[in-house]
């Protein structure tokens, strides 16, 4: 292995650097952005930030990219992480990933009383039909799994959350996919037009935790993965996500 690649992914050279770089493709609650402040929040933004001044003993820079984007912004050493990174088999060929900090799986948000669907549906295959747009946000893994499923419904891959969520609340789409953490927010923002199901058999169930380079030792990966295993055992990531599912509805009362 080169050894520009080792170092690229060696808490040492961080550690040197003084800043732990992390690149931050926005979905609240997990990743969120104020435009005012110009600060990072959520979840995965606040481990990132433990782990830098916690661990390593440096200052947690957050590098904007896209869904599209972050594999191979971290690929190609752009940053140190990748936040909120769903562990795929797909993305697992590119990149590492530490153990999940979250279970996560999609659900399917949708305006109530839409009668292109059953009044209680209950699996994808409810939603997948002739006239139905499903709405995901391009290159995640919610864009993976509904392209592999819809074999009626069109799809509307849009580049962000925020605008995905708009095209369901304006009608450009009918269902959408995201993950369960997101469209319990959404949906409890919305809650006098907007409902959601988590769909059995399930579109997507895996773990959410951190990407990183390929090329990262084992022993630099321990440490991650060590503190994240703490942080769960303590419940902190349970009061870190409930806090930041918190702080989106009260800004959005």
């Amino acid at each position: 292995m080169p050894a520009a690649a080792q170092d690229a992914a060696s808490w040492e050279r961080v550690q040197k650097s003084g800043v732990l770089r992390c690149g931050a493709a926005v979905y609240p609650p997990f990743v969120s952005f104020d435009p005012l402040t110009k600060e990072y929040s959520g979840l995965f933004a606040d481990l990132c930030r433990l782990y830098a001044e916690n661990v390593l003993g440096v200052r947690a820079q957050f590098v904007d990219t896209t869904w599209d984007n972050i594999v191979a912004g971290l690929q190609a050493g752009r940053w140190d992480l990748a936040l909120a990174l769903n562990h795929t088999p797909q993305r697992a060929l590119a990149v590492g990933f530490s153990e999940a900090a979250i279970a996560d799986q999609i659900s399917l948000a949708f305006r109530v009383g839409n009668n292109k669907f059953p009044a209680k549906p209950t699996g994808f295959a409810d939603f997948d039909v002739d006239g139905a747009t499903v709405i995901v946000t391009s290159g995640t893994y919610m864009d993976r799994a509904v392209t592999a499923l819809a074999k009626k419904a069109k799809i509307l891959r849009l580049p962000s959350g925020d605008e995905s969520r708009l095209a369901l609340m304006s009608g450009r789409g009918d269902v959408l996919a995201d993950p369960i953490d997101s469209n319990l927010v959404y949906v409890a923002s919305n809650k006098d037009w907007a409902t959601h199901i988590v769909p059995e058999p399930a579109v997507s169930r895996q773990g959410m935790g951190f990407g990183v380079h390929r090329s990262m030792s084992f022993q630099d990966m321990q440490s991650l993965n060590i503190f994240l295993e703490e942080l769960r055992a303590t419940g902190k990531i349970d009061e870190l996500l409930k806090t930041a599912v918190q702080k989106i509805l009260e800004e959005n009362k």
